[in-house]
């Protein structure tokens, strides 16, 4: 199985909460794949360069050459548009980053893990886990 990890998800592995940092381990141990959406990326970095936060950046860093960093195709934006105009019909609205990083998830088949389970939980075909959660 591969799991793309949320952003919250990021931020908590360079808090080092243990419980996290368990699951991670155990993850990979079970020889699933860990992968980090282009979005996720983008949010985390941004952050980080902003709160000039260099020891984490350099953590970050090491992370992204541990774990893959995904790629947008056009399958994953196409994913995106059809989940905005179901959401917008349903009168349902996401922001645009969740919603591509949901997209990504669903048009690369991987689970996303997440703490935000309420922005996701409207997006149609999308398998979510909250690790959060003992």
């Amino acid at each position: 199985m591969t799991y793309a990890l949320d952003t919250n998800i990021i931020s908590y592995i360079l808090q080092d909460r243990e419980h996290i940092q368990k699951r991670v381990r155990e993850t990979l141990l079970y020889g699933d794949d860990l992968i980090i959406p282009p979005i996720v990326y983008y949010e985390v970095r941004r952050g980080l360069l902003s709160k000039d936060a260099h020891k984490k950046n350099a953590a970050f860093e090491q992370m992204c050459s541990t774990f893959t960093v995904g790629k947008m195709t056009l399958a994953v934006f196409d994913e995106a548009a059809w989940q905005y105009a179901f959401l917008r019909h349903a009168g349902h609205s996401i922001d645009d980053a969740d919603l591509l990083i949901a997209a990504f998830c669903i048009a690369n088949d991987y689970t996303l893990v997440t703490n935000n389970v309420r922005h996701f939980d409207a997006i149609n075909g999308l398998l979510f886990e909250n690790w959060l959660i003992p």
